[in-house]
């Protein structure tokens, strides 16, 4: 997976309301439009360019179970489609399976644009990761299948480190920061041990939750923000560490350049979405010069003693509550995301939707980083008013401010939670 997950697209713009979607009697799908003789599938470019033969595969086993079922599919970049997902969700043209991010999710079940699935229909359910869970869960009810996971690792580059005397990847935080006190002392302040944007509240967020701290609560089916618990101060404090110590680069950034960064050579490590790496890596990035030779992966180890919890990207399969075939639908998407998909997308490089196959990954060389990374991950909070929140930025205000100096932490996390609760709640 060589793509940044678009957070939250056209939650806040999106227009599509539960009267406009009306999702008739069935109350999670399993038998509205079982006879159904076409299907429509959207899928984004990713599986059009890299996974055709697994699209091929689910359509054979359905129209195998259901001669004479025509299936059509349509594939989209990630930047339009959602734009046009909430054009045609105001028409009766809706497509029967979408393709969302994960963090796309909530915005469309909270305005009940999906329709709920039944959850047991589908293969390897009970072991869904818990991110991927979590992120078509909404008020008790499931409203679609997760797809594949994308997670965090940490990167550092063997040359930089072994100048330094570190011989080894770290196995816990102390380890970590030592070798990254070497490096520092010897590259200067110019150099950046680690490379890590201030604004980069995945990161940030990860040292949250490692210090059983979190972004929001529900109490009472109310949220309730809490970054100022002395669990989150205490993970925000840690980050605050990280960013005075290692982090000489522009303190007002966000993740986006990182890669670019990197491949400049003016970082020894970072800690970033898997592919992040190969991408600095890539010639046009490389100004170090074979970089991909000189950097590893490993699993971040957390203050806590354990390994870090990554946010856990992904991408999500759902079916639009206006859907004419939503029983069809969800047969196709277990055939897409079953046993048989998830061994070929495990084969083209992605993380499956799945404990069980992912314990696999933990014994191979290749996988074994990213597949144990990714045993413990995050969500963001599941409230219905959370679109609001990424959309103000209210976290990344919050980094910028405790890492520029400009605020103490324990100040910008009372002022962001002042703000979260504000709409965290509101849908």
């Amino acid at each position: 997976m060589k793509r940044k997950l678009v957070a939250a697209i056209g939650i806040a713009g999106m227009m599509v309301s539960i009267a406009a979607c009306g999702g008739g009697d069935d109350k999670d799908g399993s038998s509205k439009g079982a006879d159904a003789k076409e299907l429509t599938v959207w899928l984004t470019v990713d599986a059009q360019n890299n996974w055709p033969e697994l699209v091929k595969a689910a359509d054979d086993a359905v129209t195998k179970k259901h001669p004479g079922v025509k299936i059509k599919h349509e594939y989209y970049g990630w930047p339009d489609k959602n734009a046009k997902l909430d054009a045609v969700l105001a028409t009766d043209k809706a497509p029967d399976v979408v393709e969302m991010g994960n963090t796309e999710m909530l915005g469309y079940m909270v305005k009940g644009a999906f329709a709920p699935l039944d959850e047991s229909k589908f293969d390897n359910s009970s072991a869904w990761l818990d991110g991927l869970k979590a992120s078509v869960t909404y008020d008790g009810k499931v409203y679609g299948a997760p797809y594949y996971a994308g997670g965090r690792v940490a990167n550092w580059r063997k040359d930089v480190f072994e100048a330094a005397g570190v011989k080894s990847t770290p196995k816990t935080y102390q380890e970590l920061t030592a070798d990254l006190d070497k490096v520092q002392k010897k590259q200067g302040d110019k150099f950046s041990a680690w490379y890590q944007p201030s604004r980069d509240w995945y990161a940030a967020m990860s040292f949250v939750f490692d210090a059983g701290g979190a972004i929001a609560k529900e109490e009472g089916g109310q949220w309730k923000a809490s970054l100022s618990s002395p669990e989150s101060l205490k993970g925000l404090n840690a980050y605050k560490s990280v960013l005075d110590k290692y982090m000489h680069g522009d303190k007002t950034k966000d993740e986006a350049d990182r890669p670019i960064v990197y491949g400049q050579g003016k970082s020894g490590m970072i800690f970033a979405a898997a592919w992040e790496g190969g991408t600095a890596a890539d010639p046009k990035n490389d100004k170090v010069g074979k970089l991909a030779d000189k950097i590893e992966n490993f699993v971040m180890p957390g203050p806590s003693g354990k390994n870090m919890p990554v946010f856990l990207g992904g991408s999500d399969l759902a079916v639009p509550v206006k859907s004419k075939a939503q029983a069809l639908a969800a047969e196709w998407i277990n055939a897409f995301t079953g046993p048989t998909g998830q061994k070929g997308l495990i084969a083209k490089g992605n993380l499956p939707n799945n404990k069980t196959d992912l314990a696999t990954l933990k014994n191979d060389p290749k996988t074994a980083v990213p597949a144990t990374a990714a045993e413990s991950n995050w969500f963001v909070p599941m409230a219905p008013g959370w679109g609001q929140v990424e959309k103000a930025q209210v976290l990344q205000t919050m980094l910028q401010s405790i890492g520029t100096g400009k605020k103490s932490v324990e100040d910008a996390a009372k002022e962001a939670d002042a703000a979260i609760d504000k709409v965290i709640n509101n849908k």
